[in-house]
């Protein structure tokens, strides 16, 4: 990659980091891409993965595979994301309970939008 182009990407980055600073998720994966050849191994086809993946040896991956060329991988067991309640414990102070006489409720008929009233009849 030449300098202009290496100086044109940073520019090109460092605009969509600026754009997608408050709404990370919508920020665009980055992508590498590695030449492979698959090969046989027993009775099936193997690819290699270079070791610059940040991919875990023993890490189960569920394989998609698009129109029968087109493969991905993503984890098995993907962890589900945690709530951590340490960052936000203790940061509502000025919080009052309810008190019990504010918890009742009047009866009244639901509105279904049959009959109400409001049908202009």
């Amino acid at each position: 990659m030449t300098k202009r182009n290496q100086a044109n990407e940073e520019r090109r980055l460092f605009a969509l980091n600026h754009v997608f600073g408050s709404a990370p998720w919508l920020k665009p994966s980055e992508k590498t891409r590695h030449k492979v050849k698959v090969f046989k191994s027993g009775n099936s086809l193997a690819v290699r993965i270079p070791a610059g993946t940040r991919l875990v040896a023993g890490t189960e991956m569920d394989l998609i595979v698009e129109d029968g060329q087109f493969l991905s991988y993503e984890p098995a067991n993907q962890p589900k994301r945690k709530f951590n309640i340490a960052k936000v414990a203790g940061s509502a102070t000025d919080l009052n309970l309810i008190a019990p006489e504010d918890r009742l409720f009047d009866d009244r008929a639901l509105l279904t939008g049959k009959n109400s009233g409001n049908d202009g009849t």
